[in-house]
């Protein structure tokens, strides 16, 4: 996975581009201080995912967020910051951002929530579940279109089949063998889809999403 890493400050990003790179699979193909110089970058490298500070110098990270993703719209970017706002927050959903996690997070966490983005889940911190469901509704025209279904299924297509296969007692590798992904593909969504319904467990996640329809039995 080829990342692009936006972090002003000098010695956080360097203790972090450190330790992702120590995890096998990953590479930081590019680093940048500023939202400007994040967007140039994204064009010259065409990274998989995008790990973005939000209080950034020049434009700063909400606006490279969305002058990214209008460029590229299937890049997922995973936002870091110590900021938990729910403005800020609404702000981020507006400008396309695929998860947010905050600073402080255990580095093993971080990297689950970077492969969750890549392989086209969401990731968003557990404090801010709450706070982005009230958000949901407030958006502008084009983006409350593309959660319109959220506020009653918030699981893309993807999770709701393998909510259905987890519901139907399904471990992680025959779902991964019957939908032809890997199985650790199959454990970043499953962790998405908890996060999501706000459960502990697949048998939780099962039961509420018979209970509310998210799946056919």
């Amino acid at each position: 996975m080829r990342i692009l890493l936006v972090e002003d400050d000098e010695l956080f990003r360097l203790g972090l581009s450190t330790r992702l790179q120590q995890e096998p699979g990953l590479e930081i193909v590019a680093e940048a201080v500023d939202g400007e110089t994040a967007v140039e970058l994204t064009n010259q490298y065409l990274p998989d995912v995008v790990l973005l500070d939000v209080g950034l110098p020049g434009i700063g990270g909400v606006e490279a967020c969305r002058q990214i993703k209008q460029q590229h719209p299937e890049l997922p970017i995973l936002v870091l910051t110590s900021h938990s706002q729910k403005p800020l927050i609404e702000r981020l959903i507006a400008a396309g951002a695929s998860g947010y996690c905050l600073k402080g997070i255990e580095a093993e966490v971080l990297i689950l929530a970077l492969r969750s983005v890549a392989a086209g889940a969401s990731w968003w911190d557990k404090t801010s579940t709450n706070e982005i469901r009230a958000a949901v509704g407030e958006q502008t025209p084009e983006v409350a279109q593309s959660t319109e279904e959220s506020s009653a299924n918030p699981l893309t297509q993807r999770e709701q089949e393998i909510l259905a296969l987890i519901a139907a007692g399904k471990s992680n590798q025959e779902i991964g063998e019957l939908l032809h992904i890997a199985t650790g593909t199959v454990r970043v969504h499953v962790h998405a889809i908890l996060q999501k319904l706000d459960v502990r467990d697949r048998t939780q996640a099962a039961v509420l999403a018979i209970q509310k329809g998210l799946v056919k039995t």
